[in-house]
């Protein structure tokens, strides 16, 4: 009976238990550092706890594609970043077996004073490889991204797509056990974003796990298999892509019928 616990606990390479992650909220408009401090030190100020996610469980296998949906505010971005380690959680576990490629925010790891060249040594480094590696990978980094001729100019000066194309590329320049794309895609040309979905589900194919937000449920439904619905913090519902995204389809439209009738009354 221990082997198989052991033998189960294994077969997951993600693991969410009972995480809760809570944020505190000023109350008051502080304008600068030396009013902040003033009333830090004369205990004025004041604070208002946000429970961001509440006693989130999820339990993911290697090679499986996850997407994570609900409306803004819901609690996605919060729970990819605690999986990324990028926050810790107050309340709960997270482990995670293996390397994360996260694509959380545009433009996260980018430096905008820099070149496109310089960002890809930067965020190369930011991702443990060595300069030697990301030499051999420079070519094919630049090929997929398609930014041959904007190597030596200021990411400052790109489009928001420029950046998504320079930040996906970089991310995947190798096939990590954990890739985590938030929104990104959601910019850019359609070309571009058909050509990074192909990407993934190469990746997907190799045995690489996908966690994947988008608010379009045609693109959700095409890379998972599975889902999670988060509202408000807490998991609505989780398993199957498909019953999922229509259960959480029909709670829209039946919320958006109401509003509407609502409206017509007034």
């Amino acid at each position: 009976m221990e082997n198989l616990e052991k033998e189960n606990a294994s077969s997951y390479i993600v693991e969410v238990n009972n995480v809760t992650v809570r944020f505190n909220k000023a109350n008051q408009k502080v304008d600068n550092l030396k009013e902040y401090f003033v009333r830090l030190v004369r205990r004025q100020l004041m604070f208002q706890e946000f429970i961001a996610l509440r006693d989130v469980n999820l339990k993911i296998k290697k090679g499986e594609a996850w997407a994570i949906i609900g409306t803004n505010g819901s609690g996605k971005s919060t729970l990819l970043k605690v999986i990324s380690r990028i926050l810790k959680p107050y309340k709960g576990s997270v482990r995670v077996e293996g390397s994360i490629a996260s694509l959380i925010e545009l433009g996260a790891g980018i430096d905008p004073k820099l070149t496109a060249r310089e960002n890809i040594y930067l965020n190369g480094c930011i991702l443990g490889y060595t300069k030697q590696f990301i030499d051999e990978k420079f070519d094919a980094i630049v090929e997929f991204s398609e930014l041959e001729d904007f190597l030596d100019s200021p990411v400052q000066n790109f489009s928001s797509g420029m950046k998504s194309r320079l930040g996906f590329s970089v991310a995947t320049m190798v096939e990590p056990d954990v890739l985590i794309v938030d929104e990104v895609l959601s910019v850019g040309d359609v070309l571009f974003r058909k050509k990074c979905m192909k990407r993934m589900k190469e990746m997907l194919a190799n045995g690489t796990t996908l966690l994947f937000v988008s608010h379009n449920m045609g693109t959700v439904k095409e890379m998972c298999d599975k889902a999670i619905w988060l509202n408000n913090g807490e998991v609505v519902m989780s398993g199957d892509i498909n019953k999922v995204c229509d259960e959480y389809n029909s709670t829209i439209e039946e919320k958006k019928a109401k509003e509407k009738k609502e409206k017509q009354k007034k």
